[in-house]
């Protein structure tokens, strides 16, 4: 029992299902598709909100070093990512990796971990940007029915149409095939990045030195909440994390790593790379690279622009310019940020599809959902069931206080694919690696702790929440994935076991 549980799929066979006709996807991606991805779901709600936020209840202007200490956070992630993905070129990211590594319960959990990240990391951002668009329709003088905007109206009824009829269209877009998703993302990413250049170019003539001062402001303790909204850390050992002063810093960027959520979206993608042992890594790290001197830049200009006292939290870059009366520049900004977040929904959805169609041809799902379009050669079934959901959770849900559940989620996989390194370095050295992680075991031991500090100071009812749907996942793997897995079929199939009555026996 135990050992069926910890069962690996060797890395030739995961390479070798992608060669099946229906069950192949087309490989149309280059590096510099991957890297726009990257760019794309990585540049969004983070760098737009995060930077007011953090800078007025944690780090004051030194929020910069904040967004260093994520990214490092996410470096170290980023380089076993990077291993991974060019070793073993399959659809699904982290779940891939480990059941090539740690065996079939631990990559269920990591795929089913994955699932739950994406799929509410889609309906928040979708929010969001309804938010914003709902924000440019009231300055030209358009007003959405409160019912029609998420908020109940006089009936009592309220659906966010907004936010479900982007994730709509964007699941039509992955359907319709990668070029045209990766065509699509390149433009909306241009226009992104050109909004934030110009709050750095443009706000570096407003910023003055005296905002600055103090760089780095005087410690205040946090405090002690007692309740299941404190981070863990503060219930396990009675340590409350500080605002401001150094260990304000690292406060701060337990809440800024939201920020860089994404790049590891990219290694989902590895299966439609042309090139994959070459272009993943560039894809990923060159991304990460690319986000971080951004994110700092700007955090350095915005904390210069304004006091960090000052800053707003719902819109920290437009504020500013309005504070310096500015406002045209604010509303070019709010433009950028609504067309931005369209391409972090967009991504979100094309890992969550990516990673539900490597489950469902392991036959950890329905195999049903493992069937690729005819002519796209696109995971179609997949893509429209979840976009369908999707669009329905994020139309009734704010999910605000869900919103923690992405990070729990990304850092869970980040450890597993830390630990996926060192276990494949011993079981399989033989294996050609076009990319290797740089002193291993230190590097991913480093992730580990990283990680795993950056968990421990989210709140505990996050910590709960992620339990009860591990709890469900653990449920669906024993009653459905167990006995439908490929790998259990073939050994069935090897010892002259019978399957079940109308199951599907491909092994």
């Amino acid at each position: 029992m135990s050992s069926a549980l910890f069962r690996t799929k060797n890395v030739e066979q995961s390479i070798q299902d992608t060669e099946e006709p229906e069950h192949a996807l087309r490989k149309s991606l280059s590096a510099l598709d991957l890297t726009v991805f990257g760019v794309g779901v990585i540049i969004g709600t983070g760098i737009f909100v995060l930077t007011g936020k953090v800078a007025k209840e944690n780090a004051g202007p030194a929020v910069s070093l904040a967004f260093v200490v994520a990214a490092v956070v996410c470096a170290l992630a980023a380089l076993c990512y990077a291993e991974f993905a060019s070793t073993v070129p399959v659809a699904g990211s982290a779940y891939t990796f480990s059941y090539a590594s740690l065996g079939e319960l631990p990559a269920w959990i990591i795929g089913w971990d994955l699932i739950l990240e994406f799929a509410l990391g889609t309906a928040v951002v979708a929010v969001g940007w309804s938010g914003y668009i709902r924000s440019l329709l009231d300055n030209a003088g358009w007003h959405l029915p409160a019912y029609l905007s998420g908020r109940e109206g006089a009936t009592g009824f309220g659906f966010d149409v907004l936010a479900a009829a982007l994730v709509l269209v964007l699941t039509c877009i992955l359907v319709l095939g990668m070029k045209l998703s990766a065509r699509v993302t390149s433009i909306v990413v241009a226009i992104k990045v050109a909004v934030v250049l110009l709050v750095i170019i443009a706000g570096a003539f407003f910023a003055t030195s005296s905002n600055y001062k103090p760089f780095v402001p005087p410690t205040q303790s946090v405090a002690a909440e007692g309740t299941l909204k404190a981070p863990l850390i503060q219930l396990m050992f009675g340590w409350a994390p500080a605002n401001f002063g150094v260990m304000g810093i690292f406060t701060a960027a337990s809440v800024v790593f939201f920020a860089f959520i994404g790049f590891d979206i990219v290694a989902t993608a590895a299966e439609e790379t042309r090139h994959p042992q070459r272009d993943m890594p560039r894809g990923i790290l060159g991304s990460l690279l690319i986000c971080t001197v951004l994110y700092v830049a700007v955090s350095i200009v915005v904390t210069g622009m304004q006091n960090y006292k000052d800053l707003s939290v719902d819109a920290p870059l437009a504020d500013a310019f309005k504070a310096v009366g500015h406002p045209f520049y604010a509303g070019l900004i709010s433009f950028g940020a609504a067309i931005g977040l369209t391409t972090v929904c967009m991504i979100l959805l094309l890992g969550q599809s990516r990673v539900f169609f490597a489950m469902s041809r392991d036959g950890l799902l329905p195999r049903f959902f493992s069937q690729v379009h005819p002519r796209f050669r696109t995971p179609h079934r997949p893509t429209i069931l979840l976009g369908v959901i999707i669009a329905i959770v994020s139309g009734f849900t704010s999910l605000s206080e869900l919103a923690e559940l992405v990070n729990i989620g990304t850092l869970f996989a980040f450890i597993v694919v830390a630990l996926s390194v060192v276990i494949l370095r011993r079981t399989r050295p033989d294996l050609h690696r076009a990319f290797r992680t740089p002193w291993v075991p230190v590097i991913p031991i480093l992730s580990v702790c990283a990680s795993l500090w950056l968990m421990l100071n989210l709140p505990a009812e996050t910590w709960l929440r992620f339990a009860i749907w591990m709890v469900i996942g653990f449920a669906v793997y024993f009653l459905y994935g167990r006995t439908h897995s490929r790998l259990a079929r073939g050994e069935a199939a090897a010892t002259g076991e019978t399957t079940r009555p109308g199951s599907d026996t491909t092994p």
